[in-house]
């Protein structure tokens, strides 16, 4: 995982995403002999300065009913978070092993991250009653605690590792691993690799109860932290503190969806469309399963399929710079990430053009298989400026990479496959779809 902050109007700007070590992309260097930094004169789109707005329509696709079964709602909205473009979920983590029936507790203002795999709920988000009957991982022969850090850009979260049941709508996954971060109860604190600039041991900081982790990677590290110790993973902790430990991918930290008796082969994101200006609020829907029931299906449409890697990363061409497996579909990041030097950026980091701008980006998967993706540009310091939370334009200058966050998801379903599973639409995962209309 990676996470950027930004000081901004409206609230503290969190950026999550998957990265480094053995669960997450690491980034990637520019290929075709090009670097990041694009001269106006290289930007095929309108000039920053020009006087005509020279904006797409954005796509226009509905969110299907949240109330099924295997769906849940996703809101994005001021009265659920002070960070805009932030996607917010309710969920259910009840005593292990009772197939989601005993000590549940509902958690709301949880963020979907599906550039993230895992659950991480803040202890002080769960009552005394539901906490004390999720067990913490311990390490034969010592007996040791099993921590885990979880490393962001900008700070790191620490806690334990717990089993709980989960429940999302009428999905119940049981005995899933998650980490419960700011734990009292792990006396120990953060080794110093684990130690990165902020600590995030308080929902307030974060902006969010927790992290629901849906990306295509079952496991937040996987076969790297099975195979040997990885700094800024899994610890073992006594009374002598705690040191790097290889885990077992069936005891690490996990996408819950993976644990659901059915419907548990990826998930399906919608949200609707978003004018230009942005709204005041959106609410979707977050669908369980990929061809597993007639709200799911990826069979028989006309979308993109693009296969990745174990990261859900795949290429991105954006004004002639190849991002070799680095671009992504994030729920996690609030705006776009992309370098453009032919546009304005305001003091926050954020682009701001006189005049909302066209642009495009050209995505392939591990495949070859590639296509076009058309999006706008606009002022961030007037988005900002508004009371909508809401925004398909909105974008943040950062090199080398290409993250098209959050503003990509509205009027469209975007679908995530996990690895080692398989739907009829997409085969076998890992792999991202999506549909605009």
């Amino acid at each position: 995982m990676r996470i950027l902050s930004c000081s901004l109007a409206g609230g503290l700007m969190i950026w999550l995403a998957a990265c480094g070590g053995g669960g997450g992309g690491s980034s990637s260097t520019p290929s075709s002999g090009n670097t990041v930094a694009v001269s106006p004169a290289a930007a095929s789109s309108a000039t920053a300065s020009s006087g005509t707005t020279v904006s797409q329509p954005p796509p226009s696709l509905l969110p299907a009913a949240n109330t099924a079964s295997n769906a849940i709602p996703v809101l994005v909205s001021s009265a659920v978070s002070g960070t805009r473009n932030f996607p917010m979920v309710d969920v259910t983590v009840c005593t292990p092993g009772t197939d989601a029936t005993a000590n549940c507790a509902t958690i709301p203002r949880v963020v979907l991250d599906t550039g993230s795999s895992g659950l991480r709920i803040f202890a002080s988000a769960l009552p005394t009653s539901t906490l004390s009957t999720l067990p913490k991982q311990t390490l034969p022969p010592t007996g040791n605690t099993l921590a885990e850090c979880a490393v962001f850009a900008s700070g790191y979260a620490w806690g334990t590792v717990r089993q709980v049941d989960v429940l999302l709508s009428g999905e119940a996954a049981q005995n899933v691993p998650i980490q419960v971060m700011g734990d009292a109860t792990l006396a120990a604190t953060a080794p110093a690799d684990c130690q990165m600039n902020i600590a995030y041991s308080a929902a307030l900081i974060l902006g969010a109860n927790g992290i629901l982790g849906v990306s295509v990677n079952p496991r937040d590290c996987g076969t790297a932290c099975a195979n040997g110790n990885v700094a800024g993973f899994y610890y073992s902790c006594g009374a002598a503190g705690c040191t790097t430990t290889s885990l077992a991918v069936s005891q690490q930290v996990g996408n819950p969806v993976q644990f659901f008796p059915a419907d548990n082969n990826g998930v399906l994101v919608e949200l609707p469309p978003v004018a230009a200006g942005g709204a005041l609020s959106a609410s979707g829907t977050l669908i369980f399963g990929i061809d597993t029931q007639p709200n799911n299906m990826l069979a028989g449409q006309s979308a993109t399929i693009l296969p990745t890697n174990g990261y859900g990363e795949f290429n991105a061409t954006y004004l002639g710079v190849t991002f070799p497996s680095s671009a992504s579909f994030d729920t996690g990041s609030p705006s776009m990430y992309l370098q453009n030097t032919a546009v304005p950026v305001n003091s926050a980091g954020f682009y701001a053009p006189t005049n909302t701008l066209a642009q495009s980006v050209t995505l392939s998967g591990l495949n070859s298989a590639s296509t076009t993706i058309n999006f706008n540009i606009a002022n961030a310091s007037d988005l900002l400026a508004s009371a909508n939370y809401a925004f398909n334009d909105i974008a943040y200058s950062i090199p080398n990479l290409f993250d098209l966050g959050m503003p990509f998801f509205f009027g469209r379903h975007v679908y995530f496959g996990l690895a080692n599973s398989v739907s009829q639409g997409g085969g076998a995962g890992p792999y991202v779809a999506f549909l605009s209309d």
